[in-house]
């Protein structure tokens, strides 16, 4: 059984719209599925389906759905060349970082903003 590749991520949110608009301004995803309860979005290989909050029980019970706003549950990160320069673009399209640019001790350089449901993403690059 081979378990190595990763379809689709889905991520409970609590106001589709304002989280796609997030997504397509941050990383210019299309749209490849969408209705009243989700988006799915398109990366390279991989698809973010946003699904809206109150559908997501159905799918984790018997674990229960955080709060909104009770603390970060997932971390995503997404390498790059260099992480300044991202960071200037997101600064760009209004996005607040959480934290970094920083070096890390385990030898990248990373930073991390979330998205308006709080799903915290990393960009992160190799130091040499």
């Amino acid at each position: 059984m081979l378990l190595d590749r990763i379809e689709v991520v889905t991520l409970f949110v609590d106001d589709i719209d304002e989280t796609k608009a997030f997504y397509q301004k941050v990383f210019a995803l299309d749209v490849v599925y969408e209705d009243a309860a989700s988006s799915v979005l398109k990366f390279s290989g991989t698809m973010i389906n946003l699904l809206n909050t109150a559908q997501a029980p159905q799918l984790v019970e018997p674990s229960a759905v955080s709060a909104p706003g009770s603390g970060a549950r997932v971390l995503l990160t997404i390498k790059v060349d260099d992480v300044d320069s991202v960071c200037a673009e997101l600064h760009k399209l209004g996005v607040a970082l959480l934290n970094g640019p920083i070096d890390r001790p385990w030898g990248r350089r990373t930073a991390a903003f979330a998205d308006p449901s709080g799903h915290v993403w990393e960009v992160a690059q190799e130091l040499r």
